[in-house]
């Protein structure tokens, strides 16, 4: 089975391919910066490098989030127009999962964050079971900051962090039992993508067409928020 996999959900923007179980290529950019520039130019470039084009592919993977609003909608609208162009199935991996999988030959509770702004980080939690497969411990979600570093210094597991928030909050959540993923292992990658949909797709899980793939964001964005806010005062300034 060949999966091509795409990942703009955070800082980072990778597409990869994996061909009958092996890794054959990634294109991986680490900067922020105008993922819906790069992303297709990046796409051409690991299809040449590898000598195939998309009729060769049998299965697409795809981020849906959380994390950047932008960055989220920039992948799934291109795999929701190869999928319709080619009738390909696609498998839907949230940001958490994505990347507690670089770190998950650890024996330690995996515990996936990402920035979620006002205090807030976007929150996974995983263990390592065997067939290098995964267990979810509990669903990603948005939770406080202080409420999770509270839940690390009482409790008596260990754990090991990984995402991009670890450069924002590390000495907050410095705890005895708490272990920081090294930096090559907070990127969210496509790469593992192509791991994880080829477990979720021989299980029957999270496997969608064009027309059903969904975007995670768990949140409003920013500008949503705002609009609720206006229109709020707006109906408090007519009472």
């Amino acid at each position: 089975m060949n999966i091509l996999s795409f990942d703009t959900s955070t800082r980072s923007a990778s597409v990869a391919l994996m061909m009958d179980g092996v890794l054959v290529g990634e294109i991986l950019i680490n900067d922020k910066r105008t993922h819906s520039q790069k992303l297709m130019p990046m796409l051409e470039s690991l299809m040449s490098l590898a000598d195939i084009s998309i009729d060769d592919i049998d299965l697409l993977a795809v981020c849906v989030g959380p994390g950047s609003f932008t960055g989220i909608r920039i992948a799934v609208a291109t795999v929701k127009a190869i999928s319709h162009a080619k009738n390909l199935p696609i498998v839907a991996i949230n940001s958490m999962e994505n990347i507690a999988f670089n770190v998950m030959d650890s024996s330690k509770k995996i515990i996936s964050i990402l920035d979620a702004q006002a205090g807030n980080v976007y929150c996974g939690i995983y263990r390592s079971v065997e067939d290098n497969s995964y267990s979810v411990v509990e669903d990603v979600d948005v939770i406080g900051l202080e409420q999770l570093a509270n839940r690390l210094e009482y409790s008596s597991e260990n754990y090991i962090i990984v995402g991009e928030a670890l450069d924002k909050y590390r000495e907050k959540l410095d705890f005895d039992n708490v272990e920081f993923a090294s930096p090559d292992k907070n990127v969210s990658k496509a790469s593992a993508l192509c791991s994880i949909a080829k477990i979720k797709y021989d299980k029957g899980l999270d496997v969608f067409d064009c027309y059903t793939i969904l975007p995670k964001y768990l949140r409003k964005s920013q500008a949503e928020m705002q609009y609720d806010e206006r229109q709020r005062k707006a109906k408090e300034n007519d009472v």
